[in-house]
């Protein structure tokens, strides 16, 4: 008898036996359609960040522009990005811990947006802090999926303690009404968005704005990286040597415009400055071997940037425990 029939017979043996051993379950457990808390902790020098998942947004594949859609279907396809009914788009935020600050980049969508998103407070608290901990939030623009999160679902303020932060020019634009009524339609629900959004914090004397360094608290570096917005602004965070930029939405879509930076996106103001940018700070951050995070990149959207020629690729963060010893 040959051996592949001598190893089917053996095998066949020992699934009869296992089968007759192993009873089927009267009442098998329900699949659970939960996931891990929407928090990840990583080490920044002595500053810790949290990144934490305000949830998700399918995004149509035609908001990718300056390229034909068969390319950018095929580089949908060679990422395993499933587009048939919109890419899973992800809305990040990230906590600071300094030492002496509580600091948050972006505010998340308050439930403006449905079911999928707003879920930054209650990934805040998941993560071991209170919302009202939060001393400072520095939003890299007003659109609603960075600011709205500023108010609780109810309307409420969120973060009852924190001086809020943005760009001059930026909230020049967003929460000027006249500038609002010249915009599309389409977009004028955004602007008002702004405007409620921050409304609290302003009537309160805690909005406020900067045009430089000097203007923001100590330790927070800005770094302007206008397009997307009038007044898009990076921040810079070092501690021990080490450093990490918060990009904001310097890039929507990783398994596009990584490999190809020209690719705008609709819904940029300025759409050459976007990508001028957008190539500016990814050769940057490749130089420098800066850690990045995104706040549309998978979740939880922090890693590296390496360039490949004129081309550029993203290297996520690996899981890990906080370590010490390195």
């Amino acid at each position: 008898m040959a051996l592949s029939s001598l190893l089917r017979g053996a095998l066949l043996g020992a699934v009869l036996v296992f089968s007759a051993a192993a009873p089927a379950l009267a009442d098998p457990p329900a699949q659970r359609a939960e996931q891990v808390g929407g928090w990840h902790r990583f080490k920044l020098g002595d500053f810790e960040v949290t990144a934490l998942y305000d949830g998700y947004i399918d995004i149509d594949r035609k908001v990718l522009l300056n390229i034909d859609g068969k390319t950018v279907e095929a580089l949908l396809s060679r990422m395993f990005v499933d587009y048939g009914k919109g890419m899973q788009t992800a809305v990040n935020a990230y906590l600071v811990h300094t030492g002496s600050r509580l600091i948050l980049v972006d505010a998340g969508t308050a439930k403006a947006f449905g079911p999928t998103l707003g879920y930054i407070l209650e990934n805040i608290k998941a993560a071991g802090y209170d919302p009202a901990q939060v001393d400072t939030v520095l939003l890299t623009h007003l659109h609603p999926d960075h600011a709205y999160g500023l108010l609780t679902p109810d309307g409420g303020v969120a973060f009852p303690n924190a001086q809020v932060w943005a760009d001059k020019d930026e909230a020049a634009h967003w929460l000027d009404e006249a500038v609002a009524a010249k915009a599309p339609q389409g977009m004028q629900g955004f602007y008002k968005m702004a405007r409620d959004a921050v409304a609290p914090y302003k009537a309160a004397g805690r909005f406020k704005t900067f045009t430089g360094q000097a203007d923001l608290p100590a330790g927070i570096a800005a770094v302007a990286t206008h397009g997307h917005t009038p007044g898009h602004t990076s921040y810079l965070f070092t501690s021990k040597g080490q450093s990490l930029m918060v990009l904001g939405d310097l890039v929507h879509s990783h398994a596009t415009q990584f490999a190809h930076p020209e690719i705008a996106f609709e819904y940029d103001s300025d759409k050459a400055e976007a990508v001028k940018t957008r190539r500016k700070v990814f050769r940057d951050a490749a130089r420098q071997r800066l850690w990045v995070a995104g706040a549309h990149l998978p979740f939880p959207g922090i890693g590296h940037i390496r360039a490949e020629g004129k081309a550029f690729a993203w290297v996520p963060l690996e899981y890990s425990p906080i370590r010490t010893d390195r």
